[in-house]
């Protein structure tokens, strides 16, 4: 009796294709057990996992300890990702248990319904009308930032920019989230050092195969310990004060004057709101959040726009037209306009994210990008690379402000839209409005009482990358001269 030999059934019509085993994906070769792991070069990862999307294609597999990693560079997928949290995807499990270790855990790397608790509180602060409210304390940091440029303008000095925007950030961050001047412009804080030792450690911990510091405390960690213990002794301080003004004023647990007293208001009349670990947790959280990450974009946009002199120069021509006489954005609206100065912020921080990288893991089986990933499967979005695709533009690569003015469409639209800096979808970053403002108000004031005279490292040439949770550049130094206004 013959067999009839089995042919192929082919799938019906408008039916999806078949999923894609993400191990069957190319990719660096992988070492026994820990996979890619050790192969990691951490200040430049970013840059290296963007080399293997040149490689291996814009979607290859890395091999993280036991499960395989889906690498992706397409916008497309990373905004669909993005736009299933906190569902179906979240920040990968070591995030949450590295910063849960340090005190910081916040609504940063909270997930789930523990994320949606915290994040009402946590964006009230951050909305346009509390900012509105917040301005006149903004505009005198601004004025004490200005006063020391032009101090060291008028001595010649070079001014460590990347020093001087993290004070510039601390200062409004304290103010607007806790009712604190610390004024760290005028006078170095010990916090300021302290705060900037912590990322850098927690990058690294994050990328570690295994957490050795619960065995084995290296010299490194030791040191990272007495930093922390200071930082936590700050964050306690922060919290007494609050809890002190809403004891001496009751009539600020109905109208909160920051985030820490709404948090603390909240805590008091309900329990369940907010755990004393919580509001630890997201002071600290964003005392980290708003000191680098404003400062590292500003510190890119400054260097773009000095070494793009037509675009420094619109930049000063708007500032000129919009403040008059005055040197500074007298009000919150005239701040908030500032068109050119936007557009040059969101180019800038297309071609210079300082988060070039996302790590998530799937919550449950899923399929992203033909691709099946299990419960648990990691999926690294290179979010960089996904905003310097070539099939956008020819000129992606090029800082071009005027492509995010005048009612941009058709591929100029799929530009911006490739460009997340500030996420996308349910998780979009809180603090993007405070951020955007504090950048208008030091570009404004740059350019209207100032002469961009050099930005840039020692030697001159571009600043080189590095990450340590954050992308920054290396060695900024910028010089100034007065302007003579009229």
């Amino acid at each position: 009796m013959s067999t009839l030999p089995e042919v192929p059934v082919a799938p019906a019509e408008g039916a999806p294709p078949p999923a894609r085993c993400v191990a069957d994906l190319s990719g660096p070769r992988r070492w026994p057990v820990v996979g890619n792991l050790l192969q990691f070069d951490l200040p430049n990862l970013h840059r290296q996992m963007e080399d293997w999307a040149d490689a291996y294609g814009p979607t290859y597999r890395l091999r993280v300890g036991p499960r395989d990693a889906l690498v992706v560079s397409d916008a497309e997928t990373i905004a669909a990702a993005l736009r299933d949290r906190p569902d179906t995807w979240r920040r990968m499990r070591p995030i949450e248990a590295v910063i849960r270790e340090s005190g910081g855990h916040g609504v940063f790397s909270a997930e789930g319904d523990d994320w949606r608790r915290q994040r009402r509180l946590v964006m009230s602060a951050f909305d346009p009308a509390h900012l509105k409210r917040f301005y006149p304390s903004l505009l005198r940091v601004t004025e004490r930032l200005m006063t020391r440029w032009r101090e060291a303008a008028r001595r010649g000095e070079a001014i460590d920019l990347q020093a001087s925007l993290m004070r510039y950030t601390v200062d409004v961050t304290t103010g607007l989230a806790f009712g604190v001047d610390l004024n760290t412009i005028a006078a170095a804080h010990p916090l300021q050092e302290h705060l900037d030792k912590m990322f850098p450690m927690l990058f690294r911990r994050i990328n570690m195969p295994f957490p050795y510091w619960h065995y084995v405390r290296l010299p490194i960690d030791r040191d990272y310990d007495r930093h922390l213990v200071h930082v936590h002794e700050a964050v306690r301080g922060f919290v007494r004060a609050a809890r002190q003004r809403l004891q001496d004023e009751p009539m600020r647990r109905e109208q909160p004057a920051d985030l820490l007293e709404a948090m603390l208001a909240a805590r008091d009349a309900d329990g369940s709101a907010l755990t004393e670990e919580e509001v630890a947790g997201n002071v600290l959280t964003v005392l980290l959040a708003g000191e680098d990450t404003t400062a590292n974009t500003l510190g890119w946009a400054l260097w773009l726009l000095h070494t793009h002199r037509g675009d420094w120069q619109a930049v000063v021509a708007e500032v000129d037209a919009a403040l008059g006489g005055e040197p500074l954005p007298p009000s919150f609206d005239a701040a908030r306009g500032l068109d050119r100065i936007e557009a040059s912020v969101n180019e800038a921080m297309r071609l210079k994210p300082v988060a070039p990288l996302l790590f998530l893991e799937a919550n449950r089986p899923t399929r992203i990008a033909g691709f099946d990933v299990p419960r648990g499967g990691p999926l690294f979005c290179l979010m960089r690379k996904a905003a310097l695709d070539r099939k956008l533009a020819d000129d992606i690569a090029d800082f071009r402000p005027g492509r995010w003015q005048g009612g941009a469409e058709g591929r100029e639209r799929g530009t911006q839209k490739a460009s997340m800096p500030f996420g996308a979808g349910p998780r979009l970053c809180p603090g993007r409005y405070l951020a955007l403002l504090e950048m208008k108000m030091v570009l404004s004031m740059l350019a209207r009482n100032f002469e961009l005279i050099e930005v840039g490292p020692d030697g001159g040439g571009a600043p080189r990358e590095r990450l340590a949770f954050t992308m920054f550049p290396v060695g900024l130094k910028m010089r100034l001269a007065e302007r003579q206004l009229h």
